[in-house]
C-alpha cells in the first residue's frame, strides 16, 4: 500500500498572519482606554471550586479596569459551546473555560471565529491544549494573570463533519487530537472512577483491555486535491497540535496555527508491532528526534521493513469506513461513525498566552 502526502493545492487562503492584521484593525477602538471590556467565566462545577475562583479573577479584573465579572455554569445539556456563544453574542471580549479538556473544547467551540478570547484554567486529567502551548496546567493565580496581562494567539480549530448509520451528520470542532479506531475504544472504555483517581494513567489500564481485541479495520481516504486511496489501519489521529502528557510526541511536527492538519496512520502487525509504534512515538518522536544524534540512531537502526506508523498532512481528509467505529475529539468519546470529514479553519480562536 502507498499512501501520499498532500501537496499544494493552489487554492487561495487567507494567512493567519493576514487574519491577525484584519483583527487588529477590527478591534482597535475596543483598546483604547475609554472602552471597558467585559470577562466571563465558563466554569463545570464538577472540576472547580468556584468559590476559589472568584477570589482570584474579580479582583485581578478589577485590578486591570475590567468590567464585573460574568459566571456561567456548565450543564449536562450544555457543557459551553451554547452557553459561550450567547456570551460572544453580547460582545463579551474574553471567556476564561474553566473544567476540563471538554469545557475548553466546548467554550472554544463557542468562540469559533467570534473575536473573543479564550482565557483557559487548566483543571483537568489530561489540559491537553494547555500543554501545547506551555501554558500552566497547575498554577491558576498565573492562568488568571495571563488572561488579564497577557497577549492574543490566534490558532487554527479542527473541524470534524461526523455522519452516523443513522441520523444526520453532526459537526463538532477539536483543538488538539481527534481519533478513530482504537484510542477512541479506549476513551471509550476508560473507567470515570479510576481516572479520577490516578489521572490519565486510567487510559493505559483501558488499553490493555482493549488492545488484545483490537483488529484493523479497512477505509478509504482521500486528502484535499489527492486521489482516494484504501488502507488496513487500527488507528486513525487527526492532529491541531501533537504533544500527550509525558511529553510524549505523538504528532511531532503538528503546529497549532499552519493551517493544516498532521494525520498518524497507525497499522501495527500483532502485539510486537504495538511496541514498535510506542517505540516510535516515546523514544524516536520524544526523546531521539531533538538531537542530531538522536536522529542519527532512528536512521541507522530503522531496518527498512513496513511501517507501523505512517505520517501525511493536508488542509482536509475525507474518510470512509467499511465498518462503524468509534470516534473522539480531545479525548471526549463521540460514538460511532461511517464516515468523516476532518478540516481545520484556520487562525479561527483567539487564545491569551503569556505577553513576549
Amino acid at each position: 500500500m502507498t499512501i501520499e502526502a498532500a501537496g499544494p493545492d493552489g487554492a487561495a487562503r487567507e494567512t493567519p498572519r493576514q487574519i491577525d492584521e484584519v483583527r487588529r484593525a477590527e478591534t482597535a477602538e475596543a483598546d483604547t482606554p475609554t472602552q471597558t471590556r467585559r470577562a466571563a467565566v465558563v466554569y463545570n462545577p464538577i472540576k472547580v471550586r468556584v468559590a476559589d475562583l472568584r477570589a482570584l479573577i474579580e479582583p485581578a479584573a478589577a485590578e486591570a479596569g475590567w468590567a464585573e465579572t460574568q459566571w456561567v455554569e456548565t450543564s449536562v445539556e450544555d457543557p459551553g459551546e451554547g452557553v459561550t456563544r450567547e456570551l460572544a453574542r453580547s460582545g463579551i471580549d474574553m471567556v476564561f473555560a474553566a473544567g476540563g479538556d471538554g469545557t475548553v473544547r466546548s467554550v472554544a467551540q463557542g468562540l469559533r471565529d467570534s473575536g473573543a478570547s479564550l482565557a483557559i484554567i487548566p483543571s483537568g486529567t489530561g489540559n491537553l491544549l494547555a500543554r501545547n502551548l506551555n501554558l500552566p496546567l497547575s498554577d491558576v493565580p498565573a492562568s488568571v494573570a495571563i488572561a488579564f496581562q497577557g497577549t492574543d494567539r490566534r490558532i487554527d480549530l479542527g473541524i470534524v463533519t461526523i455522519g452516523r448509520e443513522d441520523g444526520p451528520d453532526e459537526e463538532h470542532a477539536f483543538l488538539v487530537m481527534a481519533g478513530m479506531g482504537i484510542d477512541a475504544t479506549i476513551m471509550a472504555n476508560t473507567n470515570p472512577a479510576l481516572k479520577k483517581a490516578v489521572g490519565w494513567l486510567a487510559y493505559v489500564d483501558a488499553g490493555m483491555r482493549a488492545l488484545p481485541k483490537a483488529r484493523p479495520f479497512k477505509i478509504r481516504y482521500q486528502l484535499r486535491g489527492r486521489h482516494e486511496h484504501t488502507a488496513h489501519v487500527s488507528t486513525i489521529l487527526f492532529g491541531n497540535c501533537g504533544t500527550l502528557p509525558g511529553n510524549i510526541e505523538l504528532l511531532p511536527d503538528a503546529v497549532v496555527d499552519d493551517g493544516l492538519l498532521d494525520i498518524a496512520f497507525l497499522q501495527p502487525k500483532g502485539v510486537f508491532g504495538w511496541v514498535q509504534v510506542w517505540r516510535k512515538v516515546r523514544w524516536e518522536n520524544s526523546a531521539l528526534a531533538k538531537s542530531s544524534l538522536g536522529r542519527t540512531i532512528v536512521k541507522a537502526t530503522d531496518n527498512g521493513g513496513p511501517k507501523m506508523v505512517t505520517y501525511l498532512r493536508s488542509e482536509s481528509t475525507t474518510i470512509v469506513l467499511e465498518e462503524p467505529q468509534e470516534i473522539e475529539l480531545d479525548g471526549d468519546e463521540f460514538g460511532r461513525a461511517t464516515r468523516a470529514r476532518f478540516s481545520t479553519d484556520a487562525g479561527a480562536l483567539l487564545v491569551r498566552v503569556p505577553a513576549v
